[in-house]
């Protein structure tokens, strides 16, 4: 196991054992509306009933039950236990059946080909460094026609102070970088503090998932600003610094060959 997966499991299990951001399993509310809370896009066409679905890098009793709510056949997979215990429980208290797989996104292989109709991964390829073995994987184990829903973390959001100089936000992290970030902001809302992460180029996070055998269908910045939020906070930064990034993407019936990518340069 890679040094930095075995260091974000032991990170998200004491993330649940704080109760730490982000950790906050579906509410009473949630399963009035459970597709609607999961699909806010619409994306899914307002039906899973029946689908094989994959909540993917996705413990924490919310995506799982909701899903399983809406009638999906719903497997979930994290590498944290402490997030998957999350989903157990509340799958118990609601009388709900899951199938819970403890792994690391990039390493599917607990799965065959074309297992699933539905992937849907919220925010978490920042957590690993390439993010092309987790398209490749999911690729693998969709159904062809199946849909990937996505979110990310975008570059700039991973570039950017947290805290407001008298000029703005500034960049301070080069976006052609490899190897790790630093160390997160203690207590920040726009990392989160103990886990280590990666930058993704665009190409990567658009490129990649293209070149693993999938066209991209939509495409949704989900808002977070409000200029009138206290300069430094989460939503005073989603003002400047867009957070997220979400895909609609569909598996090709087959996979396409890769190209070689070629470098433009000026002159």
């Amino acid at each position: 196991m890679n040094d930095f997966i075995a260091h974000n499991r032991q990170a998200w299990d004491e993330r649940v054992r704080r109760r730490d951001r982000y950790i906050d399993t579906a509410t009473e509310a949630d399963f009035r509306n459970p597709l609607g809370v999961v699909d806010p896009c619409g994306w899914l066409g307002g039906e899973v009933a029946g689908k094989r679905l994959l909540c993917l890098a996705a413990g924490g009793g919310r995506h799982s039950v909701l899903f399983a709510t809406a009638g999906a056949k719903v497997t979930v997979v994290d590498l944290s236990p402490k997030m998957l215990e999350l989903d157990r429980r509340v799958a118990a208290e609601r009388k709900l059946s899951i199938q819970v797989v403890e792994t690391s996104m990039d390493n599917l292989s607990a799965f065959a080909e074309a297992s699933f109709d539905i992937v849907i991964q919220p925010v978490s390829t920042c957590y690993v460094g390439d993010i092309g073995a987790v398209y490749r994987e999911v690729a693998r184990v969709i159904a062809p026609g199946g849909i990937y829903i996505s979110q990310h973390k975008q570059p700039v959001n991973l570039q950017a102070d947290v805290v407001p100089s008298s000029r703005g936000y500034l960049l301070n992290e080069p976006y052609y970088r490899t190897g790790l970030l630093p160390p997160a902001v203690e207590g920040s809302w726009h990392r989160e503090s103990g886990t280590v992460e990666f930058l993704h180029r665009w190409d990567q996070l658009l490129g990649g998932l293209c070149r693993s055998g999938f066209v991209i269908e939509d495409v949704a910045e989900p808002r977070h600003a409000n200029p009138q939020a206290e300069p430094g906070s989460f939503a005073h930064r989603s003002c400047y610094v867009p957070p997220y990034i979400k895909l609609k993407a569909r598996r090709q019936s087959e996979r396409v060959q890769p190209v070689e990518k070629k470098i433009w340069k000026p002159g």
